[in-house]
Parts: structure tokens; sequence; C-alpha cells
């Protein structure tokens, strides 16, 4: 047997040439920076003629591959390099966002520009997105001025819907944050904002995203609190963003609150364990007694599974709040706090049909607990009910409320004869 090697055999034919839509083609966004900055150039500061010239331009030019770019040059005049500083390979225009006057009306035109574009080329709607995302990320390589327009347009942009709120994630880099630039620069990006919008869209937007629940991370850690935002923000005559940052923070710590209070009823903590720990959280995080007892009725609610027939309902339900009656007693001092939880639990046996029928049994057996008393059941009948369910629930209650009249009566006529 031979030790030589055997050969391979080779393929041998013609070779075919690629087709040219097959070729890949090269990324060189210097010509397309090239026309777009003539354009702009011959354009000037009409910003008009800047529409009709980017408009016609989205026929010849590939604005889907250099989306980048062509942000780039309308914010800053040229492509920029990571950090926010001007590339040098080419010359910039002098006609773009950072050159331009820095007054609100000023930019107002120039979201103009933007909001046409992206009308009329959809496709560059999440580019524009990721073009902001990115230069937020840059403000420490702008100058103060651009920082300013920059807040500006952004604020009036996020007010017509152009761009989510999603975009201000950025600000909460570590590097932006640590410099107090996040902070600074969101108090512009806001009054520009609520100078379009009333606090309610601007709410809704931040809440659309989840950045309602996001905006102390706009401060270092150790400054991350409802005090030192509304100082903050106060200060720069922003009380309505504070107020809302204090809300949010308040729901978040009641949810907090009503899962811990469940998750101790569900392990069988003694009733006087879980009555001290929400005192404590009263004192604490400064939760009003009205508040705490509607916590306090959902979280009882919540803690067990509800049969869903309706004549077995109201027997557990009876059970099981005759067991939590002490915990509802405790926070229930105040008459003001006896027709809350009235309310709730008018507001729960109309949201839940099968406790329809169980309003009045509940009423009673509470009254029975001192956790409910005479005059606040009065009011409720005669004026303080909600409207759901409202025919319902007065005519099952007629006969306890006229029975507590009578009772009233007796012992005030009592009282007199004593007195006598």
């Amino acid at each position: 047997m031979s030790n030589q090697k055997q050969q391979k055999p080779t393929l041998t034919g013609q070779r075919f040439k690629t087709r040219k839509r097959d070729e890949k083609e090269r990324f060189d966004p210097s010509q397309f920076q090239e026309s777009i900055v003539q354009g702009l150039n011959q354009s000037g500061t009409d910003l008009d003629a800047v529409g009709k010239f980017l408009d016609a331009s989205g026929a010849k030019l590939d604005y889907r591959r250099y989306a980048e770019t062509l942000f780039d040059i309308l914010v800053a005049g040229g492509m920029l390099a990571p950090g926010g500083t001007l590339a040098e390979d080419m010359t910039p225009t002098e006609f773009c966002l950072f050159k331009a006057q820095e007054d609100i009306e000023t930019m107002q035109a120039y979201a103009q520009v933007f909001n046409k574009l992206i009308r009329r080329y959809k496709y560059l709607e999440k580019g524009f997105e990721d073009e902001v995302k990115k230069l937020l990320l840059f403000l420490k390589g702008f100058s103060e001025s651009e920082c300013n327009k920059l807040a500006m347009l952004t604020g009036i942009l996020l007010a017509n819907g152009t761009i989510s709120a999603s975009i201000l994630s950025s600000l909460f880099n570590e590097n932006l944050v640590k410099e107090g630039v996040s902070a600074s620069f969101a108090v512009k990006l806001f009054k520009s904002w609520l100078s379009e919008r009333d606090f309610n869209s601007v709410a809704a937007s931040l809440r659309k995203v989840g950045m309602d629940n996001r905006l102390l991370e706009l401060f270092p850690a150790n400054k991350r609190s409802c005090e030192h935002f509304s100082k903050y923000f106060n200060d720069a005559g922003l009380q309505e963003l504070s107020g809302f940052v204090k809300n949010q923070q308040s729901i978040g710590t009641r949810k907090e609150l009503q899962k811990e209070i469940e998750d101790q009823m569900s392990r069988g903590d003694p009733l006087k364990d879980i009555i001290a720990y929400t005192r404590e959280e009263i004192k604490k995080n400064n939760i009003s007694e009205q508040t705490m007892i509607g916590l306090i009725w959902a979280s009882v609610m919540s803690s067990v599974e509800w049969n869903k027939k309706e004549e077995l309902v109201t027997e557990q339900a009876i059970k099981h709040l005759k067991q939590y009656s002490p915990l509802l007693k405790a926070f229930t001092s105040q008459g003001l706090s006896e027709l809350t939880l009235l309310l709730k639990i008018q507001e729960y046996c109309y949201d839940n049909i099968h406790f329809m029928k169980a309003f009045q049994k509940i009423v009673v057996l509470l009254y029975k607990a001192d956790v409910l008393s005479e005059e606040p059941i009065l009011k409720w009948y005669n004026e303080a009910h909600l409207a759901k369910g409202k025919s319902v629930f007065l005519d099952q209650m007629k006969a306890f409320v006229e029975w507590l009249k009578n009772a009233e009566e007796e012992s005030e006529s009592e009282e007199e004869e004593d007195a006598d």
C-alpha cells in the first residue's frame, strides 16, 4: 500500500460574478452627510425650507440606513463621536438645533420639523427615539446652552407624543446622576413639557411606560428621598411634580403595607402583634387612621378564599370577620374612620356580587363587636352612602336603622328620667 497521500479532487468550472443586488453596500455616511449639510446650508434659517428639503430628500437619500447621521446633523450640525463631540472629518453646518436661538418659539419650530419628518417617514420613529436617548447620555459633552435647547425640545416632543417618556431612562445613568446633570436637565425638560400640557397629561405619559415610580432615581442613592426631591423641584417651581412623586411613593408604601398585613394574617400571627406593627407603620409613614382602616379591610378580605355560593359566603364572611373584628376595632377610634369602613364594605359588597345580600349582616356583626357605632351608621344611611347598590343596601338596612333610632330615643328618654 502506497504511503503517498491521495490527492483530493478539485472543482473546476466557470466562475460566476456576484450579482449587483447581492453585494452588501459598504456603510459610508460621509456622502450622505455631505448631501444633508449642503441642503441645510442652502435652506439657512428658513425652517419651512428645511422641512421641504428633508421631505424631498427622503426619496433620494437612504434615511433608513443613515437615520442616526441624519438626526445628529439636524441637532448638532454634524456626526457625533462617542461622548457628544463633533466628528472632525467634515465641516459641520451652522444651521442646526444647537446653533439656533435659545427660546421656546424657536424650539417649537424645530419640533415641527421633526414631527413632519417622522410623520412623512414613519420608519424613522424608533431611530429618532433611540437618538434622543443617546443625546441624553451625551449631556456632559454639550454646553449649557445646548443642554437648555435639548431640554426644551425634548419637553415639546414629549408633549406632542412624538417620543415616549421611556427616553427618561437615559437620565438615570450613574455618571449623569452623580454629577447632578440629570436633575438639572429634568427641571428644564419638565418646565417645557408642562408649558405645552397640563399635569394630568404628563402623569398619564409617565405611568404608561412605568416612569411614575422611577423619578427619585434622578438623584444619587444618598439623596434619593421624597424630602430631597420635593425641596429640589419645589425650589425650581415644579410643585405639581413634587406632589405627584410624593403621592406615588405613598401609594407604593401603602401597597407594601397591605401585602405585609396579609402575609402576617396568612402566617397566623397573633392579632396583638399585627395591631402593634400597624400602629408603628402609621407613625413611621404618617398615614391617617381613615387610610389605614381601608387597607386593613382590604387585607382582611383578601386573606381568604371565598365560597362562590351566595348562601354560603355570608356565613363564611361572618365567621371570618368575627375573628378579625379586634383588628378593625383598633383602627376605628374616630367617627370618620367608621364611616370610611362602612363605605369600603358597601363598595366591596357591590363589586363582589355574591356579597350583595351579606351587607346588612356584616354591618350588624361589626356593630355588636363595637367596631361600628350608631352615629356613623345613621349618617351613612341618611346622607353619606355611595351610589353603588344604594337601593339594595338601604333596603337591607331599613329595619336595623329603625331599631337603632328607637334604641337611641329610649336611651335619651331614660337619661331625662334619671335627670329628673
